[in-house]
């Protein structure tokens, strides 16, 4: 038995909560994990997994064991990323998910750059906008926008999304061109409804002019989505009046393609998180893969002075000089 791959499989058994999902992730097949596990839980002359049909539950003597497998595999890391060559040269594989737009318009075209400083790292990137379960799906790390809701996350704001309003010319010419965020509210006016993963409504819009004027108008829609670049699609083809980050409308704005609408009026500006399990060692191709991040997303969305806001729960920093906050995943 090959301990190292042995504690591995189990930690990973534990995180995934099935043996298939950790077979998957470790790129094995599902009676190798189960004979590493049977073969470690023989040497320790202990149970550290009760099996069923159904579920995979860990045992006291289990939990206390993978916290200390964890600790180990960590230091482990560390220990061969001591080493210049592993500094300079990280590898290994990645599985990270981040949302289509952001992946679209930012992260994939910026990847040729990446891969040519990192060329041993294997990027697998789920594009998606739904709930991802990190521990679950063996997930490394993801990326959303918006205020952290999981307190068990060690998250890291790498960006901030500047939002603004816009409509397709073929809207304005059926519609004419809303003055006011109230002109939402009126019959002939309609918006594009973003849904929120979390809930499935559609949230207002909250605009502010100046420093005192402030409105949350709800709009009306006849279409709502809940993936960004679909919401983006709508849009351009004039099924209503789209709130955006500004990174994705840019180029279809130069184009003319979409007109910005509601001038001086602003809408807060979104944060955005990159977040991973706290008990998910901070790997070197990790820690590359993050500063990367941040320097991309900083071009198009850097992370400036934000208004005061009403003051969140936060834990002391960890790794990645990372605050775990609220977060709430949105599509951006």
């Amino acid at each position: 038995m090959d301990r190292f791959d042995a504690m591995q499989a189990f930690a990973r058994v534990v995180e995934a909560g099935s043996f298939t999902k950790a077979a998957e992730t470790l790129r094995l097949n599902k009676t190798s994990v189960t004979q590493l596990i049977q073969q470690l839980e023989a040497h320790l002359r202990v149970k550290l997994l009760h099996r069923t049909t159904r579920k995979v539950q860990v045992t006291a003597d289990g939990a206390a064991y993978y916290e200390r497998v964890v600790r180990l595999l960590a230091e482990l890391d560390d220990a061969e990323t001591s080493l210049s060559s592993a500094k300079t040269s990280p590898r290994g594989r990645l599985r990270v998910d981040v949302p289509s737009p952001l992946a679209r318009f930012v992260l994939v075209p910026a990847l040729p750059g990446f891969h040519a400083m990192y060329p041993d790292i294997q990027i697998d990137m789920g594009v998606s906008d739904r709930m991802v379960d990190l521990i679950g799906d063996s997930v490394d790390c993801v990326i959303r926008g918006g205020d952290i809701t999981d307190p068990s996350l060690v998250a890291r704001r790498v960006g901030e999304l500047q939002i603004g309003a816009y409509a397709a010319p073929a809207y304005l010419q059926r519609h004419g061109m809303p003055e006011h965020p109230q002109d939402l509210e009126n019959s002939h006016h309609r918006i594009v409804g973003f849904m929120s993963m979390r809930s499935g409504r559609v949230p207002p819009y909250a605009l502010q002019r100046g420093d005192d004027e402030r409105i949350t108008v709800q709009g009306r829609h006849v279409l709502a989505l809940d993936d960004g670049n679909a919401y983006l699609a709508a849009g351009l083809a004039g099924l209503g009046v789209l709130s955006l980050p500004t990174y994705m409308a840019d180029e279809h704005a130069a184009r003319g393609e979409l007109v910005p609408v509601f001038n001086g009026w602003r809408f807060d500006p979104m944060p955005l998180y990159l977040a991973y399990p706290p008990n998910r060692y901070v790997s070197a191709k990790l820690r590359v893969f993050v500063d990367w991040v941040v320097d991309v997303v900083g071009e198009k969305a850097p992370v400036g002075v934000r208004r005061p806001r009403q003051p969140a729960a936060t834990a002391p920093k960890r790794k990645l000089d990372a605050a775990t906050t609220p977060m709430n995943r949105s599509s951006w």
